[in-house]
Order: C-alpha cells, then structure tokens, then sequence
C-alpha cells in the first residue's frame, strides 16, 4: 500500500547520547526461539487455521536490513525553502546494522533512545517522484491529515540510501503509533490518525491493475478455512469495488493486515503496554516478558506472512502456499528489537489536562457504584482478561491457559470470528488515556467516548460516528450495554472521571 507513504511523515529527534557511566552489557533474548513461538499466541477461533510459524533456522536467514538516517517529513507549503535540493546532496549514513553500525549502547537510557530509532524505521522505501503528485496540499486537507506545529506528517521520514536520491520512508511502528495532538505536538506511541484505508483507496481509483489488487487484499486479509471468507469472490470485485471497501474507514481505525475491510480495527495506544497481558484487540498474542513484545514487534513487520494458516501461506508468491527466498526480505536483529521493546515500556502519556473536581469525584463514585472495576480494575483500569465474543465456546481446557472472564459483552464478533487475527475472544482495554483517544470500540464505531455512551447506538437506525460497515446507511452499534441507562447528571460525572484516567 504505497499510498501510505504519501500520507506520512515523522519529527526528526537529534540524540543526545548520555554521558552516564556504562553499565552490564544487557542479556539481549533470542527472538525467534521455537518453543516460545509455539506457544505465543491464543489459538484462532477455528483453531485449524491457528498460524504454524517458520521455524527459526529460516528466520535468522533472513538479513538485517540497515537503519539509516532520516529526516523530517513536511507537509506540503511548509518545507523550508530548498530542502529536498538540500536532501539531494546529503550522504548516506547508516545508523545501525549488523556489520557494525550502531548506536552508543552503554547505558539503559541509550538503549532507550536507541529503540526510538528502531521506533521511526521504515520497512518500505519510494523514490520521492513516485509519491509526490501534484495537488498534493488540497488531498491532505480532504483526507485530514495530521500535521503537527512545526509543518510535518509525524509518521514517516525522507531517507537517503543513495545520494542524490530522496526516498520517502513506510511502514515503521511511528506511522500507526503517533498523534499530533490538538495543540500540535507530537505524542509518539498514542493512537495515530492517518487515512490509511481512504488514502489506499484514492490509490486505487488511481488505475491500480486489479490482478495485483486482488492479490494484496488475498495477502493481507484472506481466512480460506473461515466458512464465507469474502476474499474467495474476490475476483469478481473490480479495483472500484475493492476500493469502495477501503474509502469508508476513518482516521484511527485501519483494516490493517489480518484483519478486514470489514473488520477493522481501533489503531491501539502503546502508552502502557508494558503492562498488557494480552496484545491485539482479540488477545491473540500473550506478553510474558519483553522478549514476547520483540517476538509481536517482529511478527507485526512482516514475520505473520511467513507462517501457514491451514496451509495458506501469506507470503507464498501467486498461490500462497510456498515461503519465499529469506533472502529477499528484512528485519530487525534481536538487539534492535530489544531497544525498541525498551523504548516502547519507557513511554509516557501526556500531561492531563482535565482536573479531578467534585463532578469527577461523583464520576468515580458511579464508576464503583456500577461494577465498572470488575472489568477496568484499578490502578491499571483493565483485569487483563479475555471476555469471549459473541457466539464462541472455548475449547475445555482454556481456563487453564488463559484467563478468560467468561461473559460475552455482545459486541460484533466478526474480528473475533472472521479474520486471521480472530481468537473468539476480546482482550479487556484499559481506560487509562481515554481522554486523549478517539474512535471507541474495537472496530472503532464511536468517535468519542460520549458516542460510546449514547444510548441511541443501540438503536438500528444509529449513524456511526466512527467506523461504519460498507454499505450500511445505519448501523446499531451493540453490546457493552453499561452506562447507557445512566441519568444525564451521572453519564456526564462519569465522563468526567474517565477522562482524568
């Protein structure tokens, strides 16, 4: 999805390495370690289609690919004057490889910021000519893009691997995974809000060949052992058809791989996810120690292609059922992805700004008084519990490996059900930061929290203020009933309290 690059930018950090005395070299783990691997993730609904992962001898195969120096990504009308003039006569300067480029890597905090630059690398690379069409500045302000104070897109870079030539960078954990908040600064790991799926979209209506069409949506989406799976008609959708998917979803919600047009989900906020015990909005990968989130980081840029679902190969070239050659991919070394994990449990939300007064205090009184901490239980505002989906009977030993809290909430069960991320369960959210976040449920259906306590999405005639399904007019957003019955003073007390969390 090359439109991505388009729509993405990133705030360049100049580092300031540490000058603190060096400390134990860390004990970096083995990422890709099989019998961890094997157990990492909740089985599929459909346990059949439960991914079988390339077995380490081929991982470590793969190269590392080289992080390099980045610079910031403007916005159109706000690039200095001269700048890509500038770019062009820049040298290339890797930053971090396995040949011996690194970091300073003598102290905790330089691991840190050296997981910032992990952070903000790309997996993809496009020549600037490919991604800068004209008119550029009115699809920016049609598609709404973020742009922060200081005039850039923080979710992507400029590159230079060769000079001469400026490469606009893709595809790193900053595009998701940072806001630009209403005063215009840049909260890194928040909840992002690109037009991912618009901007595809606009891509397609380009004159995209719909045969690579259909193949990129078979790669990212397909679920063949799934009864109905909409990717086997997928023939018969044109490039419009297929777009006219895509174009619906909104900022802060993406179809992103593994998931569904249909299906999409909530981008999440990474702020605090050192203390998830669950990763995804259905639980599918569990966080038992840090090298588990170097294991989720690695099969989030790219390693869930290569695994076999049922035999469906992600990766598998035309017909899905061969791994390619590892040495036409990249990824990150185990000590990249321990910086990164690092830097990841180091963020940080942002200062509230909503102050706890005597409506708050009324708030959390209500908040006990309705069993809300059964659920979103304190200091961390979640159990860190799986609740089932809709419609799914786990398998009889589950208890024992999981823990489930074994009420359904009735909301959607498609995600859960339907999709190769689908584990028949969803992972209790945290409320921590819900005051800075938007587009609520796990499908993002709700653009604000006071959406999500309108009892009127209940109803069939509800117009989503968020996400709303393709080709519905009205969409009842349904399930998690609680708060909906308050009065007007008490919903309002409630809010308030939710939003100093």
């Amino acid at each position: 999805m090359c439109f991505f690059v388009v729509i993405s930018g990133a705030i360049f950090t100049h580092l300031t390495w540490g000058q603190q005395r060096p400390g134990p070299a860390p004990v970096i783990p083995k990422t890709w370690d099989d019998a961890a691997m094997a157990t990492l993730e909740v089985p599929l609904a459909n346990p059949i289609g439960s991914p079988k992962h390339v077995f380490s001898g081929y991982y470590y195969k793969i190269p590392v690919r080289p992080i390099y120096k980045s610079y910031p990504f403007y916005a159109p009308g706000h690039e200095p004057p001269g700048y890509i003039d500038w770019l062009k006569q820049q040298d290339p300067v890797i930053v971090w490889d396995d040949k011996g480029h690194a970091p300073p890597l003598n102290t905790p905090e330089d691991w840190i910021r050296a997981g910032e630059i992990v952070f903000e690398a790309p997996i993809l690379l496009h020549p600037i000519s490919e991604v800068a069409p004209s008119g550029r500045e009115q699809t920016y302000q049609e598609m709404n893009i973020p742009v922060a104070a200081n005039g850039t897109v923080p979710t992507s870079r400029y590159v230079i691997t060769k000079k001469g030539q400026v490469m606009v960078a893709s595809q790193a954990c900053s595009m998701c995974h940072t806001r630009v908040m209403p005063n215009g600064s840049i909260l890194k790991g928040a909840q992002g809000k690109l037009p991912f799926d618009p901007g595809y979209a606009y891509l397609l209506h380009g004159g995209l060949p719909v045969v690579q069409v259909r193949l990129q949506e078979r790669f990212l989406f397909a679920v063949p052992w799934v009864p109905g799976d909409w990717a086997s008609n997928l023939d018969r959708l044109s490039t419009d058809d297929i777009a006219s998917l895509h174009e619906g979803i909104p900022n802060g919600v993406i179809a992103r791989q593994g998931t569904s047009p249909f299906y999409p989900v909530q981008v999440p906020d990474l702020i605090g996810v050192k203390d998830r015990r669950y990763l995804d909005h259905t639980g599918l990968e569990q966080q038992r120690s840090i090298a588990d989130l170097m294991r989720y980081a690695a099969l989030n840029q790219g390693g869930e292609f290569l695994a076999s679902y049922d035999g469906f190969i992600p990766a598998g070239s035309t017909d899905f059922k061969k791994l390619p050659d590892p040495a036409s991919m990249g990824r990150y070394s185990d000590a990249q992805l321990y910086a990164l994990a690092l830097y990841l449990y180091s963020l940080k939300p942002p200062p509230n700004p909503n102050k706890f007064d005597t409506s708050a205090a009324h708030g959390k009184k209500i908040f006990a008084r309705e069993g809300c901490p059964a659920c979103h239980t304190p200091p961390l505002y979640t159990n860190n519990k799986l609740t089932l989906a809709e419609g799914f009977t786990p398998s009889p030993d589950a208890d024992e490996k999981y823990d489930i809290l074994p009420i359904s909430l009735g909301t959607d069960p498609g995600l859960a059900l339907k999709t190769r991320r689908g584990t028949g369960y969803y992972k209790v959210p945290s409320l921590k930061g819900v005051w800075y976040r938007s587009m609520f449920g796990h499908s993002g259906w709700c653009a604000t929290l006071e959406d999500w306590f309108d009892r009127r999405r209940l109803q069939d005639n509800y117009v989503p203020t968020g996400f709303k399904p393709h080709g519905t007019e009205a969409y009842a957003v349904k399930g998690h009933p609680f708060g909906l019955e308050l009065n007007a003073e008490d919903k309002k007390a409630l809010l308030a309290f939710l939003k100093t969390l």
